[in-house]
């Protein structure tokens, strides 16, 4: 399963919200270098969906905030 995903970075909280469109929203407080604010966001998802972080890979958007993630 594909999921279209919005990042928020240097949020003042950590949450997952699924948009009516079908877009998830990841607020994260880490500040996006070095990949941190992607490897949060791969925490989230799986607790959030309930899967080990190592069946969520990034497909597209590494440095963007527009990303795509397969699970």
């Amino acid at each position: 399963m594909k999921i279209n995903v919005r990042v928020i970075p240097r949020a003042k909280l950590n949450r997952v919200e699924v948009q009516p469109d079908g877009v998830v929203r990841v607020h994260t407080t880490t500040a996006p270098t070095d990949g941190k604010a992607t490897a949060d966001v791969i925490k989230m998802l799986a607790e959030h969906y309930g899967v080990p972080k190592t069946s969520i890979k990034l497909v597209r958007g590494a440095t963007s905030r527009d990303k795509v993630f397969e699970i």
